[in-house]
């Protein structure tokens, strides 16, 4: 399992642009499968949520190792694809998460500043 993941959330589609907006959607798929067959991602899953009247309607997990995200994160391609998306869906997001080895240095470090924080 990776350590880190990319997710990349969204919200509504954009009013008019809803044909076009599947077109986005199956080019991004289409990106990463490109990017998993290639071996700069371990993996992907999109998800679609059910209306809950929230600002969230779907989001995306990229899997991989923190360089392999990193590198891929702040090439043309991606921000090409997340440009296109902008422009067809509102709200788009993308943000680190950690698992696994990842997670637990995040809590090491929460726990460590949580007791300097008691300690004053």
């Amino acid at each position: 399992m990776a350590n880190y993941a990319l997710f990349i959330g969204w919200g509504n589609v954009v009013r008019g642009r809803e044909e076009m907006s599947l077109t986005v959607f199956q080019e991004t798929i289409d990106f990463w499968a490109r990017a998993q067959q290639d071996g700069q991602i371990d993996g992907f899953e999109p998800f679609l949520l059910e209306p809950h009247g929230g600002g969230l309607d779907g989001f995306m997990m990229v899997y991989g190792g923190r360089e392999q995200l990193d590198r891929l994160r702040a090439s043309e391609d991606f921000q090409r694809i997340m440009i296109r998306a902008a422009s067809v869906i509102d709200e788009l997001g993308v943000v680190t998460a950690y698992a696994g080895e990842a997670l637990g240095r995040q809590m090491s470090m929460f726990q460590e500043m949580a007791g300097q924080l008691a300690a004053a």
